[in-house]
């Protein structure tokens, strides 16, 4: 089964002015479609991986059956199709909070902003490219931190809840080397929160 570039909830241009339509565009379009093609091309290899459900392929990544050097490479295009797809369904130009996430993550966190200087630190301080996660870990606890590169809370036995991506051409466009400038707006997009 081939991945397909998912579609966006949304127009490039409605999540401006906190992220611009020219970064959105060349973000999905080239880069998302670009992991998307490679990750494609490793799995018409392997069938039997093919078949696999996405979040499995992750959680069973050092165990395929499949050459090291593809192994890297469903790792960093593969979590690039994943995490992406992951980016693109957290945000959206209109807020759906969700109530009982949110009380959970005071009761993690302290409070919302606890939970926000939280996270933005992580993704402020993820050395070169990577994500900031908020994950479930393995007791079903929330968990926040960054991986680098297209790494996935996946292969770690952690589910995924949102992350932000960190990597320079998500916000090189508008924001050049600003990345703090960045995160602070993208809560703006952020609908889960």
């Amino acid at each position: 089964m081939a991945f397909e570039l998912p579609k966006l909830a949304y127009e490039y241009d409605a999540l401006e002015p906190f992220i611009d339509a020219r970064t959105m565009e060349v973000h999905h379009s080239k880069h998302h479609q670009g992991y998307t093609d490679k990750f494609n091309a490793i799995l018409e290899k392997y069938p039997e991986v093919a078949s696999m459900q996405l979040e499995d392929i992750f959680k069973k990544l050092n165990d395929l059956d499949v050459e090291e050097a593809d192994r890297q490479g469903i790792r960093n295009n593969g979590g690039g199709y994943i995490n992406h797809k992951i980016f693109w369904e957290s945000m959206g130009p209109t807020k759906n909070v969700d109530e009982k996430l949110q009380n959970e993550i005071v009761e993690t966190f302290g409070s919302l902003d606890a939970f926000k200087e939280e996270f933005s630190k992580a993704a402020g301080s993820q050395f070169g490219s990577g994500w900031a996660w908020l994950v479930r870990d393995e007791n079903n606890k929330l968990k926040v931190y960054s991986l680098a590169n297209q790494d996935s809370p996946y292969s770690l036995g952690h589910t995924p809840i949102f992350n932000l991506d960190v990597w320079e051409h998500a916000y090189y466009l508008k924001y050049q080397n600003r990345r703090p400038e960045y995160i602070e707006n993208w809560w703006n997009v952020l609908k889960l929160v």
